[in-house]
Parts: structure tokens; sequence; C-alpha cells
């Protein structure tokens, strides 16, 4: 099997690399970002964009399957999230559609729902965009279903948010407090049951839609940690591995949220609205129909997945020092933020 993997320089397009390399298929990355893994002589690797035709036509060239994990981040523009996550995966669809690949797994985002008002989400629940981002994620999928609808088989995958080797983003900014010694700041009382995702389980999902029959895979799933806790327990487990004796220190939600929403429009804190406003809320969703139709089993629970994600940014942390962006590949400027955990 050969795969072509657009957004393979990401965080989840290398971990989804190495996965299918271990199972001995055929890899193809599309990214506009270097790939600059180790693992660059092992596949192809073409720098291009989803935006255009012709970049993606020539990734798809001798391929059997795509997974689509290419997207614009929230801290992107609004223009740069809406022309690459909503236009760059029409373009993906197209190009995959001329080329007769018959399968092309989605990676979408739990961020479809929102800030829904019950849990467990269901995949049939009302789906409300918060932010450009959610917006961008559902219109995706409906382009994906137009497909879907024409016969392709796509199987469009709502992860919760996923960590592991490889992640940094706005979990650096926690990880970095934790191995500094410092405790960590959380919005309200932390009792709310908050779900995550190894982005091991996250791959042997995806791997699961592009072998698994059509009748079973094409269709839509949410995918999740199956042992999951409340924030402030699994958070509290990073604090406790790191060895400090920290703690966890909650703050009253309101007034917090306010201040948060004046520093990321005056673009001094990295938290955007969907973080900072769901921190505080229940957030999971049932598995039930992954595990039922695709077999879904997940080997890491939150604190598994979120530890072994710590250490892997203890045992890189010299690499990416002085590195700040927009990716999840690497942290995010903490902005004034940088300053608040010298009080914990």
């Amino acid at each position: 099997m050969k795969v072509m993997i657009t957004g393979g320089a990401g965080f989840l397009g290398i971990n989804l690399v190495r996965s299918l390399l271990a199972k001995g298929a055929a890899v193809v990355s599309l990214d506009i970002a270097e790939f600059d893994y180790p693992e660059r002589s092992q596949i192809t690797i073409v720098k291009g964009d989803i935006r255009r035709a012709d970049d993606v036509a020539g990734a798809l060239a001798g391929c059997d399957a795509v997974v689509h994990c290419a997207a614009a981040l929230p801290l992107y523009t609004p223009e740069d999230i809406y022309s690459t996550d909503i236009e760059g995966t029409r373009t993906v669809m197209q190009q995959a559609e001329k080329a007769g690949i018959k399968r092309v797994v989605h990676i979408s985002s739990t961020a479809v729902y929102g800030v829904p008002d019950h849990h467990p989400l269901f995949e049939d629940d009302q789906l409300i965009g918060v932010g450009p981002y959610g917006e961008a994620k559902i219109e995706a999928e409906k382009v994906c279903f137009s497909y879907r609808e024409r016969g392709m088989c796509v199987p469009v995958i709502r992860p919760k948010s996923f960590v592991g080797p490889e992640r940094l983003g706005v979990f650096a900014m926690l990880y970095e407090w934790a191995s500094e010694g410092h405790g960590f700041p959380i919005l309200g009382k932390g009792r709310n049951l908050y779900q995550y995702l190894d982005v091991e389980d996250l791959c042997d999902v995806i791997y699961t839609c592009l072998t698994g029959a059509e009748n079973l895979v094409n269709d839509t799933f949410n995918v999740g940690a199956k042992e999951f806790g409340t924030f402030r327990d699994d958070f509290q487990a990073v604090l406790d591995h790191a060895g400090f004796g920290r703690r966890i220190v909650t703050f009253p939600a309101g007034p917090a949220i306010t201040i948060l929403r004046i520093l990321e429009k005056l673009k001094l804190s990295p938290l955007y609205k969907w973080v900072y406003e769901t921190a505080c809320q229940e957030s999971f969703v049932s598995i039930e129909k992954a595990e039922k139709k695709l077999g879904f089993a997940p080997k890491f629970s939150n604190k598994q997945a979120l530890i072994r994600n710590y250490e892997w940014y203890m045992a890189n942390k010299k690499n990416f020092a002085n590195a700040s962006g927009i990716s999840h590949r690497v942290p995010w400027s903490q902005g004034i933020l940088k300053l608040v955990k010298y009080l914990f």
C-alpha cells in the first residue's frame, strides 16, 4: 500500500509516517513545511501546498490512498484557516478523485461540536463551530461527505486533542512550567471530566480506516481515550511526575476568561477562545461507535498520554529551546503568560 499523507511534516504526520513505515507501507508526505526528520530517506517528500492542485496531483502519483491531516490551526489568520481547511480539503478530494483513488481518510476535530451543553457527545450531535477553525472544520467535513455521496470511501475521524511524541504547541507551556518546578493554574475547580487521546492510538484507528472493509469504515467516528479523569487530576499527574511537589492552582473561571479574552485581543496570550472556554467545561465524546465498528481499543489513558508526551519533551527540550511558532511542532509563544509562571 502506498499512502499519501497531507501535512506529513506535522505532529500527527510524522507519527503516522513512522506508524505506516513500521507496517510496511510506502509513504508520500505533502507539506508546505520542511520534512526534517530522520525518516526522510525512507519516504517520498513533496514540498507543496494543498491549496495548489498541481502540488496535490504530483504527490498523489502512484498512491493507493490518502490520509488528509493538513490544516491551518486556530492561531493562523482566518483567511489562511478558511483557504487551507476548506478549499485545501476540496482540492485534495478533487485531485484524489481525478487520480482514481478510492479511499481518503479525513482527520477532522471534535472542535466541530463547539461548546456543547451535554456529554458525552455522539457523532450525530449538532455541529456548532467556535471561531474560524471550528467553522472551517465543519465545512471541510461537508466537502468530504459530498465525495462520499459520489462513491468514494471517506472515513472521517473526529479526534479529541491528541498528545504524544513530537507534540508541543500549547502543551509545551505545561511541560516547561512543570520541568522548571512551577505549579500550573487552571480555570474553575478542575472537577470537569476532560478527555484527551494519545497519538499512537489515533494512528492505529487511521490504519484501520485505511485497511478495513468499506462497509465498516466509510463513516464518521469520534475517537478519544477510554480512561480519563478530571482536568485537575490529569494535569496534576504531570506535575507529580516532574517531581517538585508542585500543585495545580485553581482560579474562578469567569474573571479569568474575561482577562484571557482581553489578552487574546491584544495578542498577548497564545490561548484562543475554544481552549480557554472549554477548559473548565466537561469535554468528552462517546467512542462506542469506533469500538463496535472499528475495534478501536485505546492503549493509553489521559495520564499515560500526557506523561509520555512530557517525557518526550524532557528528552528533546534542547532541540527547541529557542523555537516558537503557531503549529503543534513547536512551542507556542507564551506572551505575557511567560511572566505569570513565576507566581507559581
